[in-house]
């Protein structure tokens, strides 16, 4: 009795396995068919389409939608349009820029083109600083074809900074911008070229570039005197000496 009872049981529990397999291979080809066959009606379309765009995005689909910029170890944060492209050294030590009293002349003349500024007090002038005064110059000789703007200085030196309320001690800081050292006297942008500008629209271009900077300037041509410190340095006069031949009869 007992083993005709579980032949029994085993028959119903093949024919239940057997059944529920059937019917989820049937589901699953019916599901499979619904997928692959097109919408028979605009309004099953528009029913398909606003659930998929209700569906929430996984992580591989918003990261190919939202690409991520990487940054290298040795890349560095706001960096300008005017940096070196490479340096010997990381970091620079902050000096005073010394006041000339003497010694030589150059770069304080305009030698590219026809007009200019030089500076008048000795500044650091950043790569921000000098982008912006380029920027405001063509600007302004857009009108001019074919005029150039010289640009005589570089900013290749790196300034480090700390935080705020930092101790003292820990190192100078990291890198922040670059900059450049410049002396009394030197000459920082000239405007020239093939064609000629006017002296008002220079010294109009010259003024808005000098509004960019931290320091007084002026404006120069290349008539214009080269300056040591705060002196200008007057060009040397010509000697001019008179040779006259001797009088045979005095000589006698």
């Amino acid at each position: 009795m007992f083993s005709s009872l579980t032949a029994s049981f085993a028959r119903l529990s093949c024919g239940s396995t057997s059944r529920s397999a059937s019917s989820f291979a049937s589901s699953s080809v019916a599901s499979s068919s619904r997928l692959t066959t097109p919408a028979s009606s605009p309004s099953a379309l528009l029913r398909s389409l606003h659930s998929s765009s209700l569906a929430r995005p996984t992580l591989s689909s918003s990261s190919r939608a939202f690409p991520v910029q990487s940054h290298s170890l040795g890349s560095v944060r706001h960096r300008s349009q005017l940096a070196p492209r490479r340096t010997k050294y990381r970091k620079a030590h902050k000096i005073t820029i010394p006041f000339n009293t003497g010694g030589s002349i150059k770069g304080t003349t305009v030698q590219e083109g026809a007009y200019g500024i030089r500076l008048l007090a000795p500044a650091r002038l950043t790569a921000k600083q000098l982008v912006a005064a380029e920027t405001a110059l063509k600007r302004k000789l857009k009108v001019v074809k074919g005029a150039q703007v010289f640009l005589r200085v570089f900013p290749d030196i790196p300034v480090c900074v700390k935080g705020n309320e930092t101790r003292m001690g820990k190192g100078k800081g990291a890198f922040e911008y670059w900059a450049c050292r410049a002396n009394m006297g030197k000459v920082i942008f000239e405007i020239g070229g093939p064609v000629e500008i006017r002296p008002e629209v220079a010294k109009e271009a010259l003024r808005l570039a000098s509004a960019k900077l931290p320091v007084p300037t002026e404006f120069v041509t290349t008539a214009s005197a080269p300056r040591i410190g705060n002196k200008v340095v007057a060009p040397a006069a010509a000697v001019t000496t008179s040779i006259t031949s001797p009088d045979p009869a005095t000589s006698a």
